[in-house]
Parts: structure tokens; C-alpha cells; sequence
């Protein structure tokens, strides 16, 4: 895995060299456009606005307009020109508890790991952020733009989750949501009994992409049948609950999830004989 940035933490007058590597990984269903008739692949150009011909990377340039049609060129020396020690840090500026921050604002980690020399104070940030149960709010420029980030403890590792600015996030206020209105008692006890029956431990292993799964099934299917179309009907969406069915819906929601769960327990129930007759038949 190759570092995407390189740079140091600071806070306070410590200083710590680290490379930044991404934390996610997106594995999406890659499609290229098709000419109808004989599949032929779409290409994009680069096309001039102006006259419409196609330009060659190297007489790209990346420009601002700064008034309608009007653009001033920056180069790559014109960023460089930008405060670099500011460039290449991330600067800690405050440590708030984590349970004060709305996690709206986080929208992507990647981990950082200590350069040479690093060691002992990523040590000691990575620690003291767990025992005072804190984030680090620091500001980071990666390539052309400035990013509101938190620096905190993932295991062994710490990681830096880039975060919105107040800004970036809309304002839920113009949402017409209902407030006045409120669930009445018997539906509230119901609701909390189906939220209690459908309980459980996070497991992040347990969930998939099932729309993807699915999807890669018709690919394949299509493909064993030499690209021709498959005569099967789409499944039907579900119809959105009504409200007066809302007491009967959550009645029958409770009823297949102890269904479900009573299920669930017998199938582990039946596991665990199994193994346990086997290892005494092994004695």
C-alpha cells in the first residue's frame, strides 16, 4: 500500500513525521459504455469548449474564473507558493471529547503511520488521546485543498478522519419533518419491543453488499447464457406502510422477529449438538 501524503502531526511543540494511507476501500461494479449495435466501447476526449477539437494533456492548465469567461492560470509553482511547512502538517489545534462531536461531520479516515523517528510520540498521542477519551481537531492541506480533521485512536493505530466544515452541512431546519405530531402509546411499546427483539452485537462481517451480490449474479447468469436477455419479471417494491395499519404492521413485525430469533437459537442450538456428537465420536 503506497502513502497518499506525507508529512507530520504537530500540537503544542510536538512534531511527528507520518505518511497518510487510506482506511477504506471501494470495490464498485465498473460498467463501460457500449455502442448498441456492435458493443463497441464509448471513449471520452477532452474537448475544447470553443472549437470542439480534443486537447492533449500537456496543453491542459488549470485555471480559476473569477468573472463570468474570465480565468487566471494557476501553475504548480503558484501553489507552491502557499505556506509549505502549512502544506505538509497536520496542525492539532484544539482536543474535544468525542462524545461532543455530531457524527455527521466525520465522512472519511485514513490511518497514519509513524515515519522514522515517530515512534515514541505517535505513541504517546495514540495513548493519551484513548485515556482521555478525546479527538484531535486539527486542519490538513492534501493536494489543492485545506480539510477539517480529527486525529484519534483506532486500536493500535491512529487515524486522521477528514471532516465538513459548519458549512458544508445542510440545514436540517428547512426539512419539513413532523414535530408536533406524536406516537401514541401503544404503538411507542410495540416499536421499542421490535427494537429490543432485533437487538444485537455489531458485527461489521455480517453485512454485504446484497445489491451488488445480486447484480453480479445476473451478470453472470447473462454471461452463461451468451449475453442474451433472462425472461424473469422484476420484483415488485414494497408498498409503503399506511398509517392506519401502522398498530397491525408493527404486531406482525414482533411476531417474524421472535419467529426469526426462536429460529436462529434452534439452528445454533442443533450446530453445537452436532459438533459436540462428533468430537464424542472422535474420543
Amino acid at each position: 500500500m503506497r502513502a497518499i501524503w506525507k508529512g507530520s502531526i504537530s500540537f503544542g511543540l510536538v512534531n511527528i513525521p507520518i505518511a497518510l494511507f487510506p482506511a477504506t476501500r471501494k470495490e464498485e461494479l465498473k460498467f463501460r459504455m457500449l455502442r448498441k449495435t456492435d458493443l463497441s466501447p464509448i471513449n471520452y476526449k477532452r474537448v475544447a469548449e470553443k472549437d470542439g477539437k480534443e486537447v492533449p494533456w500537456d496543453d491542459i492548465v488549470k485555471g480559476y474564473e473569477y468573472e463570468k469567461g474570465k480565468y487566471v492560470i494557476l501553475k504548480d509553482e503558484d501553489f507552491q507558493r502557499v505556506d509549505l511547512e502549512a502544506t505538509q502538517t497536520v496542525d492539532i489545534q484544539d482536543f474535544v471529547d468525542v462524545e461532543e462531536i455530531d457524527p455527521m461531520f466525520f465522512y472519511k479516515p485514513y490511518y497514519l503511520e509513524p515515519q522514522k523517528g515517530g515512534d515514541k510520540a505517535y505513541v504517546l498521542l495514540r495513548d493519551s488521546l484513548k485515556e482521555a477519551n478525546k479527538v484531535g481537531i486539527a486542519k490538513v492541506v492534501i493536494k489543492t485543498r485545506q480539510y477539517l480533521a480529527g486525529v484519534k485512536p483506532e486500536g493500535d493505530a491512529l487515524v486522521l478522519e477528514l471532516m465538513h466544515f459548519a458549512d458544508e452541512l445542510a440545514d436540517p431546519g428547512k426539512l419539513h419533518v413532523p414535530k408536533k405530531l406524536e406516537a401514541g402509546k401503544r404503538e411507542m411499546d410495540m416499536a421499542k419491543a421490535l427494537i429490543g427483539s432485533m437487538s444485537a452485537k455489531w458485527d461489521p462481517e455480517k453485512y454485504h453488499d446484497d445489491y451488488k451480490e445480486a447484480v453480479m449474479k445476473v451478470i453472470e447468469e447473462k454471461v452463461e447464457h451468451g449475453g442474451e436477455d433472462i425472461d424473469e419479471k422484476p420484483k415488485k417494491a414494497p408498498k409503503p406502510t399506511k398509517v392506519i395499519d401502522l398498530v397491525e404492521v408493527l404486531q406482525r413485525s414482533l411476531e417474524q422477529s421472535g419467529k426469526a430469533s426462536h429460529s436462529k437459537k434452534r439452528s445454533t442450538t442443533k450446530r453445537a449438538r452436532t459438533t459436540h456428537h462428533r468430537h464424542k465420536k472422535a474420543a
